[in-house]
């Protein structure tokens, strides 16, 4: 008994340390923490999120692309939300009941005491209307921050756009660190660059009372942080060629990409149709969106890296007699006739040598040419040796950059297609296809597609002898930095350079009184390299093509331009090219006839001869 007596004091004992440590807390949070008293008095810390300025974009002279513009988010906290008048706050936001409603219920879906985006992108015109009125609405208040702005209407498709993460990215670990209402890199420049570009938040804590009035930073701002701004990216665009060049191609279909051979650096990176890059920005970003997406002429497809599924035409012919060169199957001196019977050709003398060839584009020289290449005599069984001659081809065509990815600095980039015997397998069946089931690749068509941007990257090799630079479009990620590593390394063909100059001088014929006399610009005193091509079109008119280089000797730009529905690459696409050199290499242009023939786009209903 005297046990159990003793265990009842112990057990009061405990009771009697408990109560003396909560009076102690209790009087500590009462008199001495004057924080606690100071919230409740004031009954709410509200957290403000600081957004960083996000990295500004410039053209390679230091010309502004994007820039930054204040805009205005109205965020909403559902818990402090009373009694609200959703029909005066759908009145004085200008939006429908059910979207006021809708908000407002996705708002407490994310979180019934964090701050959310109710609606975003106010103008300070929006501001000025609604400011005042928000004292009536407590849980609402206004967010600062900026959004893209645009001062040229140039480079829609390379510079990509913003716009508010979506669920889905939430949800992935890469993007760990952003919350709902974020916006983010969704294309181009943007989505490539977004780790450089975004910045760090930053966060205010602020005192409010009931009725959402401000009393002050909470603890004096002792866990309150600044935002960083992104970094700055200088790109490689040439602004004012950028302008010229849409300038040419407003109205047509297709794509100029324009590169500095010796670096890889993209002058010029045109799609088009091309569209106002600030049409997403602003309240109708998501309207102007879908119109864009819809569009019957695909404006928002990037055509430069993704039309990758049309054949190159005559410009393949280029990669077929530097390979056949470099295989000794030919030499400069080798003539053919041209025998119309192997493939059809237009009208020119005959026979020719390889620099007539290149010159003239003759069909049947490449065709046999080709077949040199492709038969060499390494099985007797020609179903085999035209596999193993494939095969050999077309590992180096591809040290050319083509049926592959070459890496450029914007999303989305296609590997196009390049022939291969695992391809005729499986369509013909082993040992069941050879040369005269494949001819058509050796004036490039057949199972061959390349983007415009590998074509324009296949000058920069030709104008190198032998070799290219990743092309890309950021030159340096802050001012005074540099490019990425990849983007600084020589990537070298297997063709050997001395191959190069019987090329060379068949593409100065070409421009200086062959297909593409229209690029000339011998008055100027100019040399231009080039090669015109018609890639096929079963679904309509044929696009035209034409690749060049410029000047002969130390070549300082790499261009090609692809015309859809243009026909004919010396009607279309070389004057457009031949004024894109001019203008860049001399900052003017004189060949005023060629310009208003581009103009006038007359070449778009050019009638089939």
């Amino acid at each position: 008994m005297k046990y159990l007596e003793n265990r009842k004091y112990v057990i009061q004992g405990i009771f009697l340390l408990v109560g003396i440590v909560y009076a102690v807390r209790l009087f500590y949070i009462q008199v001495i923490d004057s924080s606690y008293k100071q919230a409740a008095e004031t009954n709410a810390i509200k957290t403000i999120i600081q957004y960083p300025f996000r990295g500004l974009i410039y053209d390679r002279e230091g010309k502004l692309l994007v820039q930054n513009t204040p805009v205005y988010d109205l965020m909403v906290v559902p818990k402090e939300v009373k009694q609200l008048d959703t029909l005066r706050l759908s009145n004085l936001l200008e939006l429908p009941l059910e979207d006021v409603r809708e908000r407002l219920k996705k708002a407490r879906s994310f979180s019934y005491v964090q701050p959310s985006i109710f609606y975003q992108k106010l103008t300070t015109q929006d501001l000025a209307h609604i400011q005042d009125n928000l004292i009536d609405f407590p849980g609402f208040y206004i967010n600062a921050r900026t959004a893209r702005g645009y001062p040229h209407q140039s480079l829609s498709h390379a510079l990509g756009y913003i716009a508010e993460i979506s669920p889905k990215q939430l949800e992935d670990s890469t993007y760990r660190g952003y919350r709902p209402g974020d916006y983010i890199g969704k294309s181009g420049i943007e989505m490539e660059y977004e780790q450089y570009l975004m910045g760090k938040r930053g966060v205010k804590y602020k005192m409010v009372n009931v009725r959402g009035v401000e009393k002050g930073p909470f603890k004096e701002g002792a866990y309150d942080t600044l935002s960083v701004a992104g970094k700055n990216l200088v790109s490689t665009i040439d602004l004012d060629l950028q302008a010229y060049g849409e300038h040419l191609m407003n109205g047509a279909k297709g794509s100029i990409v324009a590169i500095e051979p010796a670096t890889g650096e993209i002058l010029t990176y045109i799609s088009a149709p091309f569209y106002d890059p600030n049409l997403f920005t602003g309240k109708d970003y998501g309207k102007n969106y879908m119109q864009l997406l819809q569009d019957k002429d695909k404006t928002m497809f990037n055509r430069p890296i993704m039309a990758d599924q049309n054949p190159p035409g005559s410009i393949f012919k280029l990669v077929q007699a530097l390979i056949a060169l470099e295989e000794g199957v030919i030499s400069p001196a080798t003539q053919f006739a041209c025998n119309k019977a192997l493939v059809n050709c237009h009208p020119h003398p005959s026979p020719l040598d390889l620099y007539g060839a290149v010159q003239h584009s003759c069909n049947p020289w490449f065709f046999q040419a080709y077949r040199m290449l492709l038969n060499q005599g390494k099985s007797k069984n020609t179903f085999t040796d035209t596999s193993i001659g494939l095969k050999d081809w077309r590992e180096q065509v591809l040290t050319f950059g083509f049926g592959q990815k070459l890496g450029i600095d914007i999303p989305g980039e296609k590997k196009g297609i390049i022939a291969s015997p695992e391809l005729y397998d499986r369509v013909y069946g082993k040992n069941r296809w050879k040369y005269s089931t494949i001819y058509s690749l050796s004036i490039g068509q057949g199972e061959l597609g390349v983007t415009p941007l590998q074509m324009a990257n296949f000058m920069a090799i030709v104008a190198n002898r032998g070799y290219y630079v990743t092309p890309h479009i950021i030159r340096s990620v802050g001012e005074d930095g540099k490019p990425l590593k990849e983007y600084q390394e020589r990537h070298h063909t297997s063709v050997d350079p001395k191959h190069y100059e019987p090329i060379v001088e068949g593409m100065a014929e070409v421009v200086r009184a062959g297909t593409a006399r229209r690029a000339n610009l011998s008055k100027v005193g100019i040399e231009v390299c080039g090669k015109t091509g018609t890639a096929q079109n079963p679904q309509g008119p044929d696009h035209a093509v034409f690749v060049a280089f410029a000047p002969k000797v130390n070549p300082k730009i790499a261009i090609a331009v692809y015309v859809e529905h243009g026909k004919w690459g010396g009607q279309s696409a070389a004057p457009i090219a031949g004024l894109m050199i001019e203008q860049y290499l001399t900052d003017t242009v004189t060949i005023k006839e060629q310009e208003k023939w581009v103009l006038s786009r007359e070449y778009l209903n050019i009638k089939s001869k």
